[in-house]
């Protein structure tokens, strides 16, 4: 026994050395710099468990991925709506040969024999199994146990792991390693669900939804009531919309919808009775299903009809008929009804039924779908839909109107990131997103306990900092902040930031979300916008300027969210700027659950600007021209083709936040549609 006591202890001794003794060929790759206090580091991981080990390759082209997206999006470029096809974009930034054989010899020659690594369809990861000590061994690292306070789960990770010199330039990030769990605070944008003791919902109550006792005041074709209710002939008179006339079939509008958004039937033919004459669209008209893993769009009792997807369709089509919308409503019925799992997070099982490479792809330490923030399918809870999680079963439509969002602060910069690079790859195969920039000014709404940012819905140790949306914020999509046609004024007047301050009529306080990244720096295309809005309209708040020099990622303290390194300031001084435009988002006409009421939102000014994108797309498809892809280079190009927006402000933080300024601004953006001009800069290009 005192033998094999001995060969043991020479064997753990062994295993320790190879650990700790850190060779001098390789490198630092990832490392911790700090554990949030949820996590709890257990014991030393025992040398047989096995680990499901995935090493994410380094893509190739990423980072010149905007300027590929420029190339075919800047009105200026001999290739502006040259868009690409899915293969073109696979093939541009899957890893190289050379990447991938340096990748391979590495592993063979620590141990890790060929046959047992899988290589993913889209060339992005390898796979295999291996023991801890194996793991340890060929990082350089120890391998621990982490357990997580809030759902007693352990996972395996490092303090940080090494690679040889020559390798770590070819790979994106191995796991398991650094990583945990980050802390996340799941809350909707704008948006509350009633859940009864059955878990079925009682009530799907828009955030900002008004029931007004009664709605006589208001008239289809009057337009002297604007300032009371938005109709349809409104919204065409303030931004001098015709009626559409063509319905191509390359050319659709597509609306995102979850969290137990459903439509009735019944509202949309009580709308379109009441609110569409003289150009009366038939009852019975209603959008395309694409239901995507378990997906419910239409359902018949009005009891549990949903205030944000009626607002959507019910503004859109009078804009866009007879052109069809597509509604793409997202996860199971089980999925939707939870209310912690909300779409304050992310959108990879919506871009994953867009993109089959999406499923598969591999970017800043992501890869696939997140075990711990995304829906897994087959649902394994009792009603969950058991089919396959989808992965490319609907072509994207050229448009994409998305009301929903949260807070940069909410999710890990990493899987932020990955999901924006996807919006640059649909963008450069000419799909069009625009994301709702959020109903706080520049903060979030409070949480009322706990989270990162309440109970001020501001950043920083002070909670004072201001509080960017996401993911308005990524530079491959178009934020759309609101607008209101105020009391006492008319459709013949310039239209104002909207700001209604708490009970009037709302419960909470409204206004245009605006503001700076704390992730993305300025883009180009916004530059010299931004530099204008500075040199003659400065806020005057103290500022900050932090990004990375090596990576352009903004230092997150882990603890707070605010920025590591900044000097009082407020703002990200350097940050992409939000929104790029606006549309109206108050006091909208909208009929839900069978009654008549008054709703708003940016989720109101979103599908107005996406119908007005999907019109101009109708009149150069059916020009022979290609759909226009990628909006913001084009529109910083022709600010004057948009109605310019100079009162208003959006409060938070107990400041009075940014102003609507001549120009661009943090507020409204460039401004709101102006159809016949938007129509002949658009027609006039290739």
């Amino acid at each position: 026994m005192k033998g094999i006591k001995s060969l043991l202890s020479l064997t753990a001794l062994l295993v320790l050395a190879n650990a700790s003794a850190i060779p001098s060929y390789v490198e630092v790759h990832e490392k911790r710099e700090s554990l949030h206090p949820r996590w709890t580091k257990r014991d030393r991981v025992e040398s047989h468990k096995l680990f499901p080990m995935r090493i994410g390759l380094t893509q190739t082209n990423l980072d010149v991925g905007y300027e590929h997206l420029m190339d075919v999006s800047n009105p200026a470029s001999a290739n502006f709506g040259k868009h690409w096809t899915s293969k073109q974009v696979i093939d541009a930034f899957q890893p190289s040969k050379e990447t991938e054989n340096e990748v391979r010899k590495w592993l063979v020659e620590n141990g890790i024999p060929s046959s047992r690594i899988t290589h993913s369809e889209n060339k992005g990861w390898f796979a295999f199994y291996a023991t801890a000590e194996e793991a340890e061994r060929l990082l350089h690292t120890e391998f621990h146990e982490y357990e997580d306070s809030e759902s007693g789960g352990v996972i395996p990770g490092c303090e940080a792991y090494h690679l040889p010199k020559h390798v770590r330039e070819h790979i994106d990030y191995v796991t398991p390693g650094i990583r945990l769990l980050a802390p996340v605070q799941r809350q909707s944008l704008k948006r509350e669900v009633v859940v009864d003791e059955n878990g079925l919902m009682k009530r799907n109550i828009h955030g900002l939804l008004q029931n007004p006792s009664d709605a006589s005041y208001t008239k289809p074709n009057d337009l002297s009531t604007c300032d009371v209710a938005i109709t349809p002939d409104c919204v065409a008179a303030l931004y001098k919309i015709p009626p559409g006339k063509t319905s191509h079939p390359n050319n659709s509008l597509g609306i995102f919808e979850s969290e137990l958004q459903f439509y009735t039937q019944q509202d949309l033919d009580l709308f379109f009775t009441n609110f569409t004459t003289p150009q009366h669209i038939p009852n019975g008209t209603h959008p395309i299903a694409a239901n995507i893993d378990g997906g419910l769009g239409v359902i018949e009792d009005p009891y549990y009809a949903g205030g944000e997807v009626s607002l959507d369709l019910e503004l859109a089509y009078p804009i866009v008929y007879p052109q069809t919308i597509t509604l793409y409503n997202v996860d199971d019925f089980i999925v939707q009804a939870n209310q912690n799992d909300t779409y304050t997070f992310g959108f990879n099982t919506f871009l994953d039924a867009l993109d089959g490479s999406y499923c598969s792809f591999s970017a800043y330490n992501e890869t696939g779908n997140d075990p711990n923030l995304d829906q897994e399918y087959p649902d394994p809870l009792l009603g969950g839909w058991q089919g396959q999680l989808m992965c490319g079963v609907y072509k994207p439509t050229n448009v994409i109107s998305l009301s929903y969002g949260g807070q940069e602060s909410d999710l890990p910069i990493s899987y932020q990131k990955r999901q924006c690079l996807e919006y640059m790859k649909l963008g450069l195969q000419g799909v069009s997103f625009l994301f709702a920039s959020g109903d706080s000014g520049v903060s979030n709404y409070p949480a009322s306990v706990g989270g990162i940012d309440g109970p001020t819905g501001c950043l920083g140790p002070n909670l004072d900092i201001f509080n960017p949306t996401w993911p308005g914020t990524c530079p491959y999509v178009t934020s759309v902040g609101a607008t209101k046609v105020y009391p006492g004024k008319t459709v013949n007047d310039s239209e104002s930031a909207v700001f209604d301050p708490a009970g009037f009529p709302y419960s909470v306080n409204y206004s245009s979300g605006g503001g700076f990244s704390n992730i993305y720096p300025i883009p180009d295309y916004q530059a010299s916008a931004v530099k204008v809005y500075f040199d003659n309209h400065d806020p005057g708040y103290p500022y900050y300027s932090a990004l990375s020099p090596d990576t352009g990622d903004i230092k997150l303290l882990p603890d707070v969210g605010a920025l590591a390194g900044s000097t009082g300031g407020i703002y990200n001084r350097i940050g992409r700027g939000i929104p790029d435009v606006a549309a109206n988002g108050d006091n909208i006409a909208v009929y839900n659950g069978g009654n008549f009421t008054l709703s708003g939102g940016t989720s109101a000014s979103t599908p107005i600007f996406s119908a007005v994108i999907t019109r101009l797309n109708e009149e150069r498809i059916n020009a022979g021209k290609g759909p226009i892809g990628f909006l913001n280079p084009s529109l910083y190009a022709n600010p004057s083709m948009l109605n310019d927006i100079t009162n208003g402000s959006n409060p938070g933080c107990n400041t009075i936040g940014f102003s609507a300024v001549k120009g661009w601004d943090p507020v409204t953006g460039l401004g709101t549609p102006n159809f016949p001009k938007m129509l002949e800069y658009y027609m006039s290009l290739p």
